[in-house]
């Protein structure tokens, strides 16, 4: 099998801000600063590979750093320590709306959006129907309205739609899966199954159970700054579910 990414002691470190006393005259030299930089690692000594068409999903409860690892993959992070090597294209279904611009038409952005990924021109006009159609008959009629006054629901709508229309192997989801109606997400499953089918590798984000059991196969478990559990996505689950229960 061909490995497509391989993340070796991969590891990111953030800045906070610590607490600290401080005397009256700290206070208004600091302009009333009550704060000092820190640092955290979100996550350490990261090491797997993917396989070409394998899909796998990142578990965690909430802050380990499940979104800054795709991030790192998708190129958009850099990691301060380890490295990642990712030896095909990436369709990053994380911030939908990111490469959007608000006083641009829908149209006019299909266009921006998808020749930012790669897309010629061409390619576009030829697939413009298609996006607009997934997208559906509001984002339809109002594609020379200014993206910005779309509602967030239409925005997420064209951005699924322009992201998953490119033919990129590696495909990086973070939760969008979760939102839109009952009729946009049973869009969005089918797809994503359609990719699948197609032998694209998948690297999903997601609270749920029922989606991470639906699409993926495999699980890393990310907790506490590191990676416990690389393994079957049903085991991953039940880790993970047992780790909340000991915690309650």
């Amino acid at each position: 099998m061909t490995t497509v990414i391989h993340a070796e002691d991969v590891g990111i470190e953030f800045f906070t801000s610590r607490k600290r006393h401080m005397s009256i005259r700290e206070l208004l030299f600091s302009r009333g600063a009550t704060h000092t930089p820190g640092k955290f690692w979100a996550f350490r000594n990261v090491t797997f590979d993917v396989q070409q068409g394998e899909a796998v999903g990142i578990v965690g409860p909430n802050g380990t750093g499940k979104s800054t690892l795709l991030k790192i993959i998708a190129g958009v992070m850099l990691p301060d320590e380890g490295h990642v090597e990712v030896t095909q294209g990436v369709a990053p279904l994380i911030e939908l709306t990111g490469g959007f611009k608000g006083e641009l038409t829908a149209r006019d952005n299909i266009f921006l959006t998808a020749g930012l990924h790669g897309l010629r021109r061409e390619d576009v006009e030829e697939r413009f129907d298609e996006i607009v159609d997934f997208a559906g008959p509001q984002v339809k009629r109002a594609l020379d309205t200014p993206f910005r006054h779309f509602s967030s629901g239409m925005k997420v709508r064209l951005g699924f739609a322009v992201i998953t229309t490119l033919d990129e192997p590696i495909i990086l989801v973070d939760e969008v899966l979760a939102v839109g109606d009952r009729a946009f997400r049973n869009q969005c499953y089918a797809r994503m199954e359609a990719l699948l089918a197609e032998g694209r590798t998948l690297f999903l984000v997601s609270h749920s159970e029922k989606d991470l059991s639906r699409f993926c196969t495999r699980g890393l478990y990310l907790t506490g700054g590191r990676l416990v559990l690389d393994g079957p996505i049903k085991d991953t689950l039940e880790c993970y579910a047992m780790d909340i229960e000991r915690k309650a």
